[in-house]
């Protein structure tokens, strides 16, 4: 295994993650049988940091490709409820068939009722919410960790002041180790990672790559990131994928990047983002393309308080 794979930034908790991960999400019409042989491939080729979660309904066929592997996971918006957090870990880490997990995070910061359904929605389709004190949730993680569930712990798609509110909790055990956030050259996330960094919490970056056409929920109207006409320069001058430029660019700012493909081709050809480096042009130059184009914008809970994207950052 070549070293420079392995890449690694350290955690405020004292361990490491590696920059470059594998995101397992695939739409529903793929078959689960395909995130048991593409998880298998991607850890051949290198990956060493898988990125599952409970929403995704393959945490089984995950933990079959990685079970000596490293896990990491999430608590989804239906299990906010503290007395929740830690029976929702144990059934994934039984999904998953792992002692623990080397990340566990909370996945929305939204709450819903909690039961079987993982959208629980009322009769006109609009989705039924719940009420928790993140803050509750966090100390439900903290004693997850305590347990030895998982060695470390974070959140996904938090605004600064969320992140705050936890920062700020009296008596706080552990800060966010991360920050899971959606983040590629139209959002770059600049502002919520300079505060991320000010506080040591490493961002993470999921929908680095954009989003695919194919997603019935994404806006028509947004630009297809790929074949943006500045990553695609940049790509041919090094020679490179524009998909791989827009990997490269998250770990030259320190940003862990989640790169996620069923197509075996690509996986290994991510794996290839440490084989070139941008300059300072390129990357000021990508700076340029931040246009606040959020694909995943989650509109249909946008009327909860705890909606994250209503504020700037």
């Amino acid at each position: 295994m070549d070293p420079k794979y392995q890449k690694k930034v350290k955690l405020n908790d004292g361990h490491f993650i590696p920059v470059l991960g594998f995101g397992t999400f695939a739409p529903p019409e793929v078959p689960k049988s395909e995130a048991l042989e593409v998880t298998k491939f991607a850890i051949e080729v290198g990956f060493r940091h898988i990125d599952s979660a409970h929403l995704y309904q393959n945490e089984e066929q995950v933990g079959q490709a990685i079970r000596s592997k490293i896990a990491d996971g999430t608590v989804w918006s239906t299990f906010l409820r503290p007395e929740l957090v830690r029976p929702a870990l144990e059934k994934s880490l039984k999904d998953l068939q792992l002692d623990y997990v080397d990340l566990y995070i909370i996945h929305y910061p939204v709450p819903l009722v909690p039961g079987e359904t993982l959208l629980p929605t009322d009769e006109n389709g609009k989705p039924i919410f719940d009420s928790v004190d993140l803050c509750l949730t966090w100390e439900a993680l903290e004693k997850c960790k305590d347990a030895g569930l998982t060695k470390s712990i974070g959140v996904s798609n938090f605004n600064h002041k969320q992140l705050e509110k936890i920062l700020n909790k009296p008596g706080l055990k552990y800060k966010p180790v991360c920050n899971q956030v959606e983040c590629h050259p139209y959002l770059n996330q600049s502002k919520l990672l300079e505060f991320c960094k000010s506080h040591d919490i490493v961002l993470v970056a999921y929908g680095a790559l954009g989003a695919q056409r194919t997603l019935q929920w994404m806006n028509p109207n947004f630009p297809f990131l790929l074949e943006d006409p500045v990553l695609s320069a940049i790509a041919k001058k090094h020679e490179q994928t524009p998909a791989l430029v827009a990997l490269r660019y998250q770990i030259q700012r320190g940003v862990v990047v989640l790169a996620k493909s069923y197509n075996k081709k690509r996986i290994k050809e991510n794996i290839q983002v440490f084989d070139f480096e941008l300059t300072l042009e390129d990357m000021k130059a990508i700076d340029g393309l931040n246009s606040n184009i959020r694909y995943y914008d989650f509109q249909h809970v946008v009327d909860h308080p705890e909606y994250p994207y209503s504020e700037e950052y």
